[in-house]
C-alpha cells in the first residue's frame, strides 16, 4: 500500500511539472568554481568547439548573468576570491590586493600570510597561511554556522589565496605547493594531513603531468580564433626562443619551476580537477544531511593568460580543455550525488587586459607605463618642492603612500599635497585620471571609476594617491599581459548558476560579483554573510 502511495505521489509530482529537485528541502552540495582570469566573452568566442557537458551545460540549463561586473578597483586575485565569497568589496572586506604597503609596518604583506602557523604538508616556505587578514565572514563561514559546524567546507586551488579565501575562517583549505609538489595546508586548518590527502600525494600526478608535451588538443590550424603561435606579444618559457607549441614539460622544466611549471599548463587545472575529485570521495561531500561546500579555483587559466595574453593559441587551448575538464566534473557530481541535487556557481576573479604592444599593432590606442620613472620624477619633484626628504614610502598597485610623519613635521598639509600631486602626475602619458584619499574619504561616489575606487578603498590601508591608467595601459614590459583595472575587459566576468531550483535562462541586466554570495544566502536560506554590501539576483531567487 505504501508502494503504492509513492508512485501516486510522484505522478501527482510529475503531472503538476514539479521536479525532483524542487521538493528537495536543500541541496546536497554546493560548488563554487572560480576560473582565474576568465573573461566573459570566452563563454563566447571559443563556444563553436565546446562539448555539450560542460560550459553550454551551464549556461543551457542553468541561469546567466551576461552583463556581470566586478564593481571596485583593483582587480586582482586575493580581493576577487574575497569579494566573491564576502558579498563585499575590499574597502569593507579588507582584501585590497594581492600584497599592499601596511604603514605601521613598513613593509609589504601578502593578502593570505599568517606568520603564526606552519605548513601541514608541502614545505615550510609555502605554510604561513590563513584567511585571518580578511575581516569579515564569507558565504562558507555562514554555511558551517547555520548547521552549527555540521557542514562540511572545503577550499582547493594550486594558489593558497584561491584557497583560503573562499573556505573563510571555518572551512578547510589546501593549495599546491610547488617546492616539492604536493597539496598542502596549514596548522591554521589541521595538525595532520587526512589519510586521502596523504594518499593523493603519494600518486605523484605531478611528475607524470610533467613528463608529458603541451600539445594543442585538436590540430593547432583549425585554432582560428587566436592570432599567429609564433609572434612578439607572447613571453616563451626560459630555454625556448619561441612562444609556440610543443611544449616538452619534460625538457622546460628545470629552468622553468620544477614542480611550479605545471601551473602555467593545461595540467595545472587537470590536477586541480583530480584533486577535488579526491576531496569529494575523501570528505564525503554532500553525503550527510545538511549541506556541504566544495570551492574550487582554477588558477593556471591566469598563468597562461599572463604570459601568452588573451589572444593566444595556447589561452584558446586550455579553455577548450577547461571545458572539458567542467564536463567531467558536472558528470562525477551527477553519478555521486544525482542530477539537481547540487547548485553550481561558476565565476572569475577579474578579466585581463590585451596586450599592450598588441594593442599598439593593431593601432588601438595603448602602451606601458614606466612605473618606476614615474615615482622617480614624483620624489624628484616633492624634494624641489618641499625640501630633501623620503617623502614617498611606498608605490604599489597603482597607489603612492606618503610619509605622514615628515609632512607633520614639516607642518604641511596632507589633503593640499594629495592635490598638488594628483594635478603634477596627469601630465605623465598614459595616466588617464588621479584621485586623492582625501577626496575618497570626504566624498561618497555613485557610479563610473571614483566609485570603482571607492569601493577598493579602505581608510586604515590603502594609499594616499590612486591612480587610474588610460584604457589598454598596463605596467609591464612589451610581452604579456595583466588587470587589475575598473575598465570592461578587466570587470566583465561570468556570472553562472546551475542545478537544484536553479531556473533556465539569462539576462543582460547589470549585476556584481558581490551579488553571488547572498544569492547563495537566499538559496540556501541562511544568514548573509556580516558585511555584505552585494544584493540577490531576483531573476535567480524570488
Amino acid at each position: 500500500m505504501k508502494k503504492i502511495s509513492l508512485l501516486l505521489l510522484l505522478s501527482i509530482f510529475m503531472g503538476t511539472g514539479v521536479s525532483a529537485q524542487e521538493t528537495a528541502e536543500k541541496p546536497k552540495l554546493v560548488v563554487g568554481i572560480i576560473v582565474d582570469q576568465m573573461r566573459q566573452e570566452y563563454l563566447y568566442r571559443f563556444a563553436d568547439r565546446y562539448s555539450d557537458g560542460g560550459f553550454k551545460r551551464l549556461i543551457g540549463e542553468g541561469f546567466m548573468m551576461k552583463n556581470g561586473h566586478y564593481n571596485y578597483i583593483p582587480t586582482y586575485t586575493g580581493p576577487g576570491h574575497a569579494s566573491v565569497y564576502t558579498g563585499t568589496t575590499p574597502a569593507t572586506h579588507g582584501i585590497i590586493g594581492n600584497n599592499w604597503y601596511v604603514r605601521s609596518l613598513d613593509k609589504s604583506i601578502y593578502c593570505a600570510e599568517d606568520s603564526t602557523v606552519y605548513n601541514i604538508g608541502g614545505t615550510p616556505a609555502s605554510g604561513q597561511i590563513s584567511p585571518r587578514n580578511l575581516l569579515t565572514t564569507t558565504i562558507t563561514d555562514e554555511l558551517r554556522f547555520s548547521t552549527n559546524k555540521r557542514s562540511k567546507v572545503v577550499g582547493l586551488a594550486i594558489k593558497d589565496r584561491g584557497a583560503s579565501l573562499p573556505a573563510g575562517h571555518l572551512g578547510d583549505a589546501y593549495w599546491y605547493d610547488s617546492n616539492n609538489g604536493e597539496f598542502m595546508t596549514s596548522s591554521y586548518y589541521k595538525e595532520d594531513l587526512p589519510a586521502w590527502v596523504k594518499d593523493f600525494n603519494g600518486q605523484k600526478n605531478p611528475d607524470k603531468y610533467l613528463s608529458q608535451t603541451w600539445e594543442t588538443l585538436y590540430s593547432i590550424d583549425t585554432y582560428i580564433n587566436s592570432i599567429d603561435d609564433n609572434n612578439d606579444f607572447e613571453a616563451p618559457f626560459i630555454g625556448k626562443d619561441t612562444p609556440t607549441f610543443p611544449y616538452d614539460l619534460k625538457e622546460l622544466r628545470e629552468n622553468n619551476g620544477g614542480y611550479g611549471l605545471i601551473a602555467s599548463t593545461p595540467f595545472g587545472n587537470q590536477l586541480t580537477l583530480d584533486f577535488a575529485l579526491a576531496a569529494l570521495e575523501g570528505e564525503k561531500l554532500g553525503e550527510s544531511d545538511v549541506t556541504d561546500f566544495l570551492a574550487v579555483s582554477f588558477s593556471s587559466t591566469d598563468y597562461v593568460g599572463h604570459r601568452f595574453g588573451p589572444t593566444s593559441k595556447e589561452l584558446e587551448d586550455i579553455y577548450l580543455r577547461l571545458d572539458l575538464q567542467i564536463e567531467s566534473l558536472l558528470n562525477h557530481l551527477d553519478e555521486k550525488l544525482g542530477e539537481g541535487n547540487y547548485v553550481v556557481f561558476l565565476s572569475a576573479d577579474h578579466g585581463v587586459a590585451d596586450v599592450a604592444t598588441y594593442m599598439e599593432s593593431q593601432n588601438v590606442p595603448a602602451g606601458n607605463l614606466n612605473v618606476g620613472y614615474v615615482v622617480s620624477q614624483v620624489k624628484g619633484y616633492m624634494n624641489t618642492v618641499y625640501g630633501e626628504g623620503d617623502w614617498v614610502l611606498n608605490a604599489s598597485n597603482e597607489q603612492i603612500f606618503l610619509n605622514h610623519k615628515l609632512i607633520r613635521d614639516n607642518k604641511l598639509n596632507l589633503a593640499d599635497i594629495e592635490e598638488e600631486l594628483a594635478t603634477f602626475l596627469l601630465r605623465f602619458r598614459g595616466i588617464k585620471e588621479v584621485y586623492t584619499a582625501h577626496t575618497l574619504k570626504t566624498n561618497s561616489f555613485t557610479e563610473l571609476r571614483p566609485h570603482l575606487l571607492q569601493m577598493g578603498y579602505n581608510h586604515k590601508a590603502s594609499g594616499d594617491i590612486l591612480i587610474i591608467l588610460e584604457p589598454s595601459w598596463l605596467t609591464g614590459g612589451a610581452r604579456g599581459t595583466s588587470h587589475g583595472t575598473g575598465f570592461s575587459y578587466d570587470t566583465n566576468v561570468p556570472i553562472l548558476f546551475y542545478g537544484w531550483n536553479i531556473p533556465h535562462g539569462s539576462s543582460t541586466r547589470y549585476a556584481t560579483i558581490t551579488d553571488i554570495a547572498p544569492t547563495l544566502s537566499m538559496l540556501l536560506e541562511i544568514r548573509l554573510p556580516n558585511g555584505a554590501t552585494g544584493q540577490p539576483i531576483q531573476e535567480i531567487v524570488h
